[in-house]
């Protein structure tokens, strides 16, 4: 073999590389603006850019020394680094969440590991004053061999961790040769069992750094009250002058050290950081040839009874998970893409970010430092393949008793696990950002992550300690959590955590995952955030995840942007489209489920408003900020969707986590639907959002003397001109005719058949009772027991029809019920259908379910419309898709669009684009159109897709138009919820009714 099997050998993770050390970027003289442009530093060297390579599907394939100097390379590729080798064209990629791509055979990977040999021509010119020369590698998966102009210089891994090598003395002037090999997989690999896409290749940047034989090798500050302690490490003894200045540039503290050791500095009333002004002061640490900028936050986290503090102050954690992904890029993200992210986050009212599940590229943290983002920051480690190998006895419980056998709690895998604990911590210790350790994810507990933690506690007291997985381990031992401070979980139900906060409670409780944002969803962030402000022990959560995780191929002959899940690459072991559960697109366009979470977490929220009284209290729910200072606040009064009064708060101090009562007088209309919305906008300077960014709304029902929808009302007590009906019936129709319309309905189901109103026939497919939906992902447990009682095959049948004619209408009585093959009936229907002499039709159903089945999925009717009818009008819980349990990004109002604008474009199509609470909805083209509406609300759906289709397309852009507008009339929904990876949708959210009646109203007209 070309190589030493070190990528097999647990005794040798690294090769002449240096000891870990904080990051910083040198230059020669003073540089403040190194944080976005590092590359400005005259002592930074890139070798990013254009490489040349060649894969190999074997290691044994390597045959040639092609790290040798004049190697010929011209049958390799061009390849850019820093990226991943699969989106260059190379092997394929491979989606798996749990599951290893390769055996389970610790520390062995397959024979045959395939691999990728890089190398790279580029000048260099010494530096008089910096002669040492160090190669840093930011980020190579899963790990490489390292030549330089044919001589070894070393080995590494760990794929989310720095490697730097000393390569002083075998660099020259003039030009040099860099050659990597680099593996698919290593015994690492069976701790970067990630959920995420697994691809390999240099996918970080890499430089040399140019250093001065005495110099600063490492520092670490630390802050508490006034004080300022920094901790220096020389390489030989120099003079190091040191200054702290404010954010203003002026000095509060300075110092001289000339060896290895501490030194303290004293600040008076220092301006602390937090997420809301994250103010920072910066560190001038100055030799005669070299200058390091450091930037400080003062700040303090805290565990005080139980009780979790920043900074004195309690606080919650209102979090996302963020995987490095782009579709297009991979694992390679730059400063731009970060700050894309951050800008988002803010704009929906996050504070803080989980590194899930890996360190980031350095650089991101300290922009966290500067835009003010508390960060959990996660070791390079998950081991969660271990769970899922084959056992007798196939229980969970045997599974998560076992899951530390192999890794966690096996000894030959202590050196390994605190490895990647000690690379990410000593790195990053510098950030202010960074408020807790992780000690990885999803790995199981055992002696390793004792150690790791004890470890993790020693050397940095300062902050505080979370790991999800020690929950799971050997129930026989008795395993120690003295440095664990925070109980964290994933995914758990309302009523568990309750149940911790009433029996255990013996440490603070953190969400580390949860609201799982796959495809529509989640649909319970309102009843997470009642809980976890109901309690102080409740520090917050963290929402999986951020972004959809794809590939992209392109664009369809539709036009629309083709994206590749798990499984679309012809890979064997895959998990579908589990990536895919973010709250934007691979694109970064929001899913209206990061919509939710923004006015969710609003700054402030309406306690009370008392009509009579006029007397409003607000409550203030950021952790720092003077509301008066932070936002101001318009409101709006409207009835049945139009603005009748508007308006500006006269909004005074409200200090942080406080509420004051103010004073409202608004005009109310004595009929119609009236709301109150008060709408909360920035109101100071931020670095990422801009004043007069909207943060959030607030809505309230206003009582009045009658509070019906008065257009609603027009249509449902219109004014019927009487005037001559026929009908005729046979044995399987009725056909009523009148001045206007021709309907003609079926006896064998009890539906309508045709609707020829004013010479246009109004539906083109007959119309069915409807109780299926296209599975969301968050249905992917409950629609098993929805197949298994075969919703999606019920049809209707009819069994007597009764009609009865008068002046004014015709009525027809019809008892149906709903099954099918196989089963018995799932329900029994009495429908009412009354026709005016105009042409309206009123239904009346009454339902009774058996209560043998499962929750519905729905109930209502579907409409085949013309597919002219495209322009939707409708008063309900708008602009965006909602449901029972997702619906506080909407409020109510008329809205207008476009068929094709009410879909939302999920890359795995699914139920979707409904509204909630509605009055009414028309469909129009031009002269004519058609009009549902109810006393009690509804949901409906318009779209261009029909439910069957959206369950069989894999794909949107696989999905093919219906030819017909699809219209559903919707008594209720089940609940969205999240339990794709979370709880069962909570009870009251649940269509589990088994009695319920819906009437409503079917108005064709022409203007």
């Amino acid at each position: 073999m070309i190589v030493p099997r070190y990528y097999e050998d647990l005794k040798v993770l690294h090769d002449n590389t240096m000891p870990a050390r904080a990051y910083y970027i040198p230059a020669s003289k003073r540089m403040d603006n190194l944080l976005e442009n590092r590359e400005a530093s005259d002592r930074i060297q890139f070798l990013n850019g254009i490489w040349k390579f060649k894969y190999f599907e074997s290691i044994y394939d390597v045959k040639e020394e092609f790290f040798k100097q004049g190697f010929d390379v011209s049958d390799y590729s061009d390849i850019k680094v820093p990226g991943v080798w699969q989106n260059e064209g190379y092997d394929h990629h491979q989606y798996t969440n749990i599951k290893y791509p390769f055996p389970f055979d610790p520390p062995y990977v397959p024979q045959d590991v395939p691999c990728g040999a890089y190398i790279y021509d580029f000048e260099y010119k010494e530096d008089e004053k910096a002669k040492k020369a160090f190669l840093n590698f930011e980020g190579v998966d899963s790990c490489f061999y390292l030549w330089i102009n044919g001589s070894y210089v070393g080995y590494s891994q760990v794929s989310h961790a720095t490697s730097e090598f000393d390569i002083t003395d075998i660099i020259k002037n003039g030009k040099n040769t860099i050659a990597v090999l680099v593996m698919k997989w290593c015994d690492g690999s069976y701790l970067e069992d990630q959920d995420k896409f697994r691809m390999t290749g240099i996918f970080r940047d890499v430089y040399i750094l140019k250093r001065p034989q005495a110099s600063i090798r490492d520092y670490k500050v630390n802050t508490e009250g006034e004080k300022l302690k920094l901790d220096i490490e020389l390489t030989d003894p120099i003079e190091v002058k040191i200054e702290l200045e404010d954010g203003s540039g002026k000095k509060v503290a300075c110092g001289i050290v000339n060896r290895t050791g501490s030194i303290e500095f004293k600040v008076l009333n220092p301006v602390l950081w937090n997420t809301e002004n994250p103010y920072l002061y910066t560190l001038v640490l100055e030799t005669e040839v070299e200058t390091i900028v450091e930037y400080v936050g003062f700040r303090t986290v805290e565990i005080i009874d139980k009780v979790l503090y920043f900074n004195k102050q309690k606080i919650k954690f209102r979090g996302v998970n963020r995987h490095d992904s782009d579709p297009i890029t991979g694992f390679t993200i730059g400063i731009e893409q970060i700050i894309k992210d951050l800008t988002l986050m803010k704009q929906h009212n996050f504070n803080s970010i989980r590194s899930s599940h890996y360190p980031n590229a350095p650089y991101f943290y300290q922009l966290c430092d500067k835009y003010g983002f508390m960060v959990i920051d996660e070791a390079d480690i998950e081991a969660h393949g271990p769970v899922m190998v084959y056992r007798k006895e196939d229980t969970d419980y045997n599974r998560f008793k076992r899951w530390n056998e192999k890794i966690a709690d096996a000894p030959a895998w202590e050196a390994s696990i605190l490895d990647r604990v000690e690379l990410m911590v000593k790195r990053e210790k510098n950030r202010p950002s960074i408020v807790m350790w992780s000690m990885g994810n999803e790995s199981a507990y055992g002696c390793n992550f004792e150690k790791a933690l004890k470890w993790t506690k020693e050397y940095d007291p300062s902050r505080i300690t979370q790991y999800e997985s020690a929950r799971y381990r050997n129930y026989d031992v008795v395993y120690n959590y003295d440095h664990l401070d925070i109980y964290s979980r994933m995914y758990p139900s309302l009523d568990e955590i309750r149940e911790y906060l009433k029996n255990d409670a013996s440490k603070p409780f953190l969400l580390v995952e949860y609201c799982h944002s796959m495809g529509n969803g989640p649909g319970d962030f309102e009843d997470y955030f009642e809980l976890i402000h109901e309690n102080d022990l409740m520090c917050g959560g963290f929402v999986w995840e951020w972004c959809d995780h794809a590939i992209y191929k392109g664009t369809a002959k539709n036009g629309k942007t083709m994206y590749y899940y798990g499984g679309d690459h012809g890979e064997k072991v895959h998990d579908l489209n589990f990536c895919m559960d973010g709250l934007v697109y691979p694109d970064r366009t929001p899913h209206t489920g990061l919509l939710e979470y923004k006015n969710v977490y609003r700054p402030a929220r309406v306690v009370s408003y008392d009509e009579e009284s006029v007397k409003l209290v607000l409550h203030n729910y950021m952790d720092f900020d003077d509301l008066g200072d932070f936002i101001d606040v318009n409101y709006e009064v409207s009835c049945d969707g139009i603005s009748v009064e508007t308006g500006v708060l006269d909004l005074p101090s409200i200090e942080a986590h406080s509420e004051k009562e103010l004073e409202l007088k608004i005009k109310i209309p004595n009929k119609g639907k009236v709301f109150l919305k008060l709408i909360y906008i920035l109101k100071k300077e931020m670095l990422l959002i801009t004043k007069g960014y909207e943060l959030g709304f607030d809505e309230l029902k206003i009582k009045n003397e009658d509070g019906r929808n008065q257009n609603a009302v027009k249509w449902l007590d219109r004014e019927v001109t009487v005037s001559d009906m026929e009908v005729a019936e046979d044995d399987t129709s009725v056909i009523i005719k009148g001045k206007t319309f021709t309907y003609t309905y079926s006896k064998k189901n009890g539906m309508f058949e045709s609707l020829v109103f004013a010479g246009r026939e109004y539906i083109n497919r007959p119309m069915e009772l409807n109780i299926w939906r296209a599975p969301t992902d968050n249905d992917m447990y409950a629609k098993i027991e929805w197949k298994k009682a075969k919703y999606n095959e019920a049809y209707v049948r009819a069994y007597e029809t009764d009609i009865i004619q008068s002046e004014k209408c015709v009525e027809i009585s019809v008892k149906t019920s709903m099954s099918a093959a196989s089963i018995q009936k799932i329900l029994d229907a009495d429908i009412v259908w009354k026709i005016d002499c105009m042409g309206g039709i009123t239904s009346s159903i009454k339902v009774v379910k058996d209560e043998e089945f499962p929750d519905l999925p729905r109930f209502g009717i579907r409409l085949f419309l013309d597919k002219e009818l495209e322009n939707i009008a409708y008063f309900g819980m708008g602009p965006y898709e909602s449901y029972i349990d997702k619906h506080q990004s909407t409020s109510h109002g008329i809205y207008r669009a476009k068929l094709s604008e009410m879909h939302e474009d999920y890359i795995n199509p699914q139920e979707n684009g409904s509204h909630y609470d509605c009055d009414y909805v028309e469909l129009a083209n031009g002269q004519f159109g058609m009009v549902a509406a109810a006393k009690k609300t509804f949901s409906f759906n318009a779209s261009v897709y029909t439910q069957e289709e959206l369950e069989k397309a894999a794909h949107n852009f696989e999905l093919k138009e219906s030819d017909s507008t699809v219209l559903c009339l919707d008594y209720a929904l089940n609940g969205i919820g999240s339990n794709s990876c979370g709880p069962v949708v909570t009870d009251k959210y649940r269509f589990d009714d088994i009695k319920f009646d819906f009437d409503i109203s079917i108005i064709p007209f022409v203007k």
